[in-house]
């Protein structure tokens, strides 16, 4: 396909809601923490004095830089881009010191506010900064080639803290910068909009609006439904359908068409939870979960696996023989056939051909992973921050509106506090939820300061709870359940990502994002746990921060290379878990997740894989997110002749040294998009949240229906697997409620 520009309206703006609380640091920490920012993104120019703004280099460096830029970017004709780009800085960013406050204020735990505070006020005094740094000089008056060194020093320390801090001071502001940068994307080449994009005709979705009132307001209804994502929009579209009231409330709110795709600033904050990034007690792997009308189907990539045959044994062989049953499978395809799942329109962009064809000379096994597009080609790289389009269909282009077809009810901008119980004859009943909504502002926006708050109580004879994996049990916890099995089991996905630069231009945010996969590694313990290999977003926030820091030019001219790249990642179906609770604190979301050493060897093998796949693709340069690893750059000699492909001596050497270090570091970084298990389906209230027809155990009329009820890792993207559980559940609710219905005559009679 080709890259001509298809004009359209550019997206509105979807400003988010006002950044809370007051300060949240001091003017001196503040100072600090900008010159820790522009020791990673420093202004770059050519001087030989040392200075406290700019990071100076020979006249001779910075020319190469700057043939760099334009060899790596040759249809970028504005010369003078090129010397904003160097001398562009993270303080001269307005946008990026908005975002940091927002970060620190509203996206943080409290402990790591404190430990930031902490740090920065630690390297203004001239015992802290000794310490830290082997200098009494404060940090903020040392020079920026200085506060480089230090930067190195603190990343190859042999004290952990410091080099956890390396790591999630650089993580923090490579990704700041890419998100807010104006001069990055016109480098790159990288366009606002999608370039085979068009504009949707969206549903007309109906909400709920309540006046102002001290006195909560109280609805009542058949079926509450807590969330709208994969499992909670089946369910509505199923239980209206089968004639009942439902009602689904949704913290998020509904974006149209018009609002995407958004920035990836905006989306961060819009699209998803805690701001996009929720770390792990550990500070080993970052978990991103999607929290938009729609849930995790209005952001993800397409993707529509059903659940695999070796899976759907082992969750038989526990006592769950459903997953084996005609009726799983009946609902897998009824959920795919709804959604136009098929293989038919795929056209898969130059990551997702590496992965075939690179596996075909390999001899590895590979697929074509089918696609939620409703019949048609869906050549888009842009779903992370919101489709256009309407090709993929999501809940909220698909079920969400067949549900309120049929009279279903929706409620934006609802925070659930609990589920309400009543007592009755030794039974405890749920009886619905009650919460706060917040209204939307007078400009119909979430970002101005006239938007109101009304306790709401909504009445339910079933309550169907479906915030997903990291948020259903912690309003199960704060409704008073004690099962200790709530929270726990839960599974992740971890990838690593993995990335090569080929010698011709890519745009590898162009196309479809995740079409085809490698499975020959899946099963490296034969119990069904092993690693899959697939292609990556590549918009410019979500890969390049990626890459490990090694310096404020380098990382500069590392990212003007994305147009050059491909990105991918090696997933693993992990055998081990985590768990999920609340902050003591605030209550929100805390994530405890070691990422055990057989889910890293499992990785390991698939980034070995990866480096193969690429290589003999012709790749110039391949990198792997491993801790102070070289990339491998292909000798010239090479690139004239491949004959030796992964023979090639200098590889081998390069493929040990993975094996070597392998990512068994505590500095390893990992990442997850797929959460799973936290509320679990099971045989018994001793092994399990929920019982195989979705019911909390002992709470009677009150179920899960979301991926959080998975009995352990599904080993492909959740989707499908979710939504087909979730047909499942509903459908024996609503013979539950008919059959109560039956009850209620007879007695009536």
């Amino acid at each position: 396909m080709t890259s001509q520009q298809i004009n359209f309206m550019a997206p509105l703006a979807s400003p988010p809601t006002p950044i809370a609380g007051g300060e949240v640091l001091t003017p001196s920490q503040w100072g600090t923490l900008m010159a820790i920012a522009d020791t990673i993104i420093p202004s770059i120019e050519v001087s030989i004095s040392p200075s406290l703004n700019t990071l100076g280099v020979q006249a001779s460096d910075y020319n190469v830089a700057i043939e760099e830029l334009r060899s790596n970017n040759s249809e970028v004709a504005d010369e003078e881009l090129l010397h904003r780009y160097l001398s562009e800085n993270a303080s001269s960013l307005p946008g990026l010191h908005d975002l940091l406050r927002r970060t620190i204020a509203e996206n943080l735990r409290k402990d790591a506010r404190q430990g930031i505070s902490m740090i920065l006020s630690t390297l203004d005094t001239r015992v802290g900064c000794f310490i830290a740094t082997g200098s009494t000089t404060s940090f903020h008056l040392q020079p920026v080639h200085i506060r480089q060194q230090i930067l190195h020093n603190w990343g190859t320390s042999y004290f952990s803290p410091l080099r956890q801090t390396h790591k999630a001071l650089t993580s923090l502001f490579k990704a700041l910068w890419v998100k807010q940068s104006p001069t990055l994307g016109p480098t790159i080449g990288f366009p606002r909009i999608p370039v085979h994009g068009k504009l949707n005709q969206d549903f007309d979705y109906h909400f709920i609006q309540l006046p102002p009132n001290i006195s909560p307001e109280v609805i009542e209804t058949d079926v509450i439904i807590v969330g709208s994502g994969c499992g909670g929009a089946v369910c509505a579209k199923n239980l209206a359908e089968a004639g009942y009231r439902v009602l689904v409330a949704e913290k998020a709110y509904h974006y149209p068409a018009k609002h995407l795709p958004m920035t990836e600033a905006d989306a961060g904050i819009n699209l998803y939870q805690n701001g996009g990034v929720f770390q792990s007690d550990e500070n080993s792997i970052v978990v991103v979960a999607g929290q938009a009308w729609g849930g995790g189907g209005t952001v993800n990539w397409s993707a529509s696996l059903q659940t695999q045959g070796f899976v759907r044994k082992e969750w038989s062989d526990d006592g769950l023989p459903y997953f084996t049953s005609p009726e799983f499978q009946n609902s897998l395809d009824r959920v795919c056939e709804r959604m136009g799942v098929s293989v038919q329109h795929i056209e898969h962009n130059k990551a997702n051909r590496i992965l075939l064809e690179g596996s075909r000379k390999l001899g590895y096994s590979a697929k074509v992973v089918p696609q939620n597009t409703g019949g048609t080609t869906h050549y888009c790289g842009y779903c992370t921050t919101g489709c256009p389009s309407g090709e993929k269909q999501g809940p909220v282009v698909s079920f969400l509106p067949d549900a309120e077809r049929s009279g279903a009810k929706f409620i934006e901008g609802f925070q659930a506090e609990e589920v309400m119980f009543e007592d009755i004859t030794g039974e405890r009943l749920a009886t619905g939820v009650k919460g706060i909504w917040r209204s939307r502002d007078s400009h119909g926006g979430v970002s101005g300061h006239d938007r109101t708050s009304r306790r709401v109580v909504i009445k339910a004879k079933r309550v169907i709870v479906s915030a997903g994996t990291l948020q259903t049990p912690l309003l199960l916890m704060r409704s008073g359940l004690k099962n200790p099995q709530i929270g726990r089991n839960l599974h992740l996905h971890p990838v690593c990502h993995f990335g090569a630069i080929f010698p011709e231009a890519i745009r590898p945010w162009e196309g479809g994002i995740l079409t085809s996969l490698v499975d020959e590694f899946q099963n490296l313990d034969l119990c069904g746990h092993g690693a899959k290999l697939e292609a990556s977003t590549m918009l410019p926030s979500w890969f390049l921060p990626v890459k490990e820091w090694n310096g404020g030019l380098e990382y500069k001219l590392f990212c003007s290379k994305l147009r050059n790249m491909t990105g991918f990642i090696s997933m693993a179906r992990d055998k081990d878990t985590g768990r999920v609770y609340p902050d003591p604190v605030d209550g929100q979301c805390r994530i405890s997740y070691p990422v055990s050493d057989f889910d890293r060897k499992h990785i390991v093998e698939g980034i070995l894989a990866l480096a193969k796949v690429c290589h003999v693709s012709g790749a110039r340069e391949i990198f792997a997110n491993i801790p102070q690893l070289s990339s491998f750059v292909r000798e010239v000699s090479c690139e004239i002749n491949v004959d030796q492909g992964i023979n090639d001596k200098g590889f081998q050497l390069w493929l040990a040294e993975i094996r070597r270090r392998g990512l068994s570091s505590p500095d390893a970084m990992f990442a997850s998009a797929h959460q799973m298990g936290t509320c679990r389906m099971g045989t018994s209230e001793k092994n399990s949240v929920v019982d195989p027809q979705g019911k909390v155990w002992g709470i009677e009329r009150l179920y899960v229906a979301d991926a959080s009820v998975f009995p352990s890792a599904s080993g492909v993207n959740p989707m499908v697997t979710n939504m087909a559980i979730s047909d499942g559940i509903s459908r024996g609710i609503a013979k539950g409620l008919r059959k109560m219905e039956r009850v209620e005559e007879r007695a009536r009679l």
